[in-house]
């Protein structure tokens, strides 16, 4: 079976990490600006409420930068860590709105609606940064473009304060009407959000981690957030109303909410060691999988190992698995030791952004997981050689069907009208005594040659199993046995044809036995139906002494029995008689 084409994560890779004196660097300017902010709110006559003010601004866009220069540390290919840092660092831009310096209030003030399109921007990019389709980027963009160009304009027309240096002319209204339309399309940019947030969720299911899924819920309360501050008209003035506090609250939230499954997914690098002792403990394959879930939290992990004899993956128990390809909820991981690919992790997309965490335990239950591959294997290899039984002993069951009709139709016929020939001759010509001898000779032969055909023809298949079902043939079997036998069949109704012909042979081998070898005095023969099973059991008085290893007749009814998922077991103990018993399943 062929394996769809996927694309092999390196687990061992290490991308370099962005330099360090950067990253201290931007966490100090980070600081600075929570500083500065507080020196602002503090020095602006008018300001109410400054701390508070100061406060929330500082709880809005210190924990992005922060947040975002741990993730990009942590994951340098992930874009999502600079798009935080951009997120907070031009929030912090907006509060230089409160500069007594021209330039400066010019410029917080030209930003002062970037921000919600920045935290648009972020929660929709997560978890790669990336945003997922073309939707998403025509709707930031628009949003973008909704937040710096008209901002331009209205502030040529005056109304945004005596600081501002773009001022052209005088024109309060028209700025606060541009102010108004800006406000309600930021409020609508937002409820969109919410909408592919709601559509992701219900398409690819709901977050397996409960940090994930804490994120998620607040992403999508700060876009209710933002899409209420902006259409009450608390966006922006000197009071700080209930609305806008919330707003702060909750937009904050949200990088301490990533930074909490940042920290488990550090903290849970430590449960390779569990992993480990876990293993140790209990080392069997069934117990891997669920060991390697609970290390990297993730209850929906399946490991499939790969069978290069048969090129494809396949289960515990030796099944073909197919991995699932272009789905957006389930992410496949293929895991290789020294060059070679043994298995392959199913799991949440989220585990992808920690490769680190993902190394570990792979490498953890490197031994193991060869361990279960070579299980799966022979499983696999196991069920082949049961199907290969199975499909030569049909084979062989339906060629000697086809040889018993071709004797009975063919050679079995031939020779009866031989015989008819041979008494037509006898009664139509005149012979004398001589000639009268020969005829009935050959006839007597051909009889006999009969009898021996129809042996032949009723060994190759009992036509009688097929034609009248396993009751009928066994009493027939009974009225010719050698030693008087009991029978008691209660099976209720037909079963199907292999099953009652293996219960046949198994029937008529063991009365050829007890015929040949027991020297017994009476047994008895049961087949009857038991919880989904058919119980064949011959017992006989005997000299038992039965071997099934010497016997290869004995041997063949438990190749028969074991190729239909059933087992056959003799007891024969000296001078005990023998007992053999035979358990077929059967779902009928």
């Amino acid at each position: 079976m062929a394996t769809p084409a996927l694309a092999t994560r390196d687990l061992t890779y290490r991308p370099p990490r962005p330099r360090r004196a950067l990253v201290w660097g931007l966490a100090l300017a980070g600081c600075l600006a929570g500083i500065y902010t507080f020196q602002l709110a503090y020095s602006t006559v008018g300001l109410v409420d400054p701390g508070i003010r100061a406060g929330l601004s500082v709880w809005v866009f210190v924990p992005y930068i922060l947040a975002g220069l741990i993730a990009w540390w942590q994951r340098p290919t992930n874009r999502f860590g600079p798009l935080m840092i951009t997120a907070g660092f031009a929030t912090f831009l907006v509060m230089l709105g409160w500069s007594k310096v021209d330039v400066l209030y010019t410029t917080g003030v030209a930003l002062d609606l970037l921000p919600p399109v920045l935290f648009l921007h972020v929660f929709l990019a997560f978890p790669s940064g990336h945003l997922h389709n073309r939707f998403e980027r025509k709707l930031v963009g628009a949003a973008y473009a909704t937040a710096l160009v008209p901002t331009i304009a209205r502030m040529s027309l005056g109304g945004n304060g005596p600081n501002n240096v773009l001022e052209v002319t005088s024109q309060p209204a028209f700025s606060d009407a541009i102010l108004r339309v800006q406000l309600v399309l930021s409020g609508a940019f937002a409820l969109v959000g919410l909408g592919v947030l709601i559509a992701r969720r219900r398409r690819e299911g709901p977050p397996l981690r409960r940090s994930l899924a804490l994120l998620i819920d607040s992403f999508a309360l700060g876009l209710v957030m933002i899409a209420a501050l902006a259409w009450t008209g608390a966006f922006d003035g000197p009071e700080l109303p209930t609305v806008r506090r919330l707003t702060f609250l909750v937009i904050g939230a949200a990088p301490i909410a990533f930074l909490c499954g940042l920290l488990q997914a550090r903290l849970a690098r430590s449960s390779v060691g569990e992993l480990l002792i876990e293993l140790q403990r209990d080392t069997g394959p069934g117990a891997l999988e669920g060991a390697v879930a609970r290390a990297l939290r993730d209850p929906s992990l399946i490991l499939a190992y790969w069978l290069p004899e048969f090129g494809s993956y396949a289960d515990l128990t030796g099944r073909v698995f197919e991995l699932p390809v272009e789905r957006p909820d389930r992410t496949v991981t293929v895991i290789e030791r020294e060059g070679a690919r043994i298995a392959a992790m199913v799991h949440d997309p989220s585990l992808c952004d920690e490769p680190a965490l993902l190394e570990a335990v792979t490498a953890g239950a490197g031994i193991a997981l060869e361990n279960a591959q070579l299980h799966a294997k022979l499983r696999a290899q196991l069920d082949e050689l049961q199907g290969s039984r199975a499909r030569i002993l049909d084979a062989g069951r339906a060629e000697r069907k086809r040889l018993e009709r071709n004797l009975h139709d063919g050679a079995q016929q031939r020779l009866i009208a031989l015989s008819l020939e041979l008494s037509l001759i006898e009664n139509a010509t005149s012979t004398n005594s001589v000639d009268a001898a020969r005829l009935a000779s050959a006839r007597q032969e051909i009889a006999v040659s009969l009898d021996e055909l129809r042996e032949v023809a009723h060994g190759l298949h009992p036509a009688v199993v097929t034609g009248h079902g396993l009751e009928v043939a066994l009493e027939q079997l009974v009225a010719h046995a050698h030693v008087p036998m009991r029978l008691e069949v209660d099976v209720g109704g037909r079963l199907p044809e292999a099953l009652e012909v293996a219960a046949y042979y198994l029937v008529s081998e063991s009365l050829t036995n007890v015929a040949k070898h027991a020297q017994a005095s009476s047994g008895s023969i049961e087949v009857s139906r038991r919880d989904a099973r058919i119980v064949v059991e011959i017992v006989d008085d005997g000299v038992g002494g039965a071997d099934a290893e010497r016997g290869s007749g004995l041997r063949g009814l438990a190749d028969r029995v074991e190729t239909l998922g059933g087992r056959l077991r003799i007891w024969s103990p000296a001078g005990g008689g023998t007992r053999v018993r035979a358990e077929i399943p059967c779902a009928l």
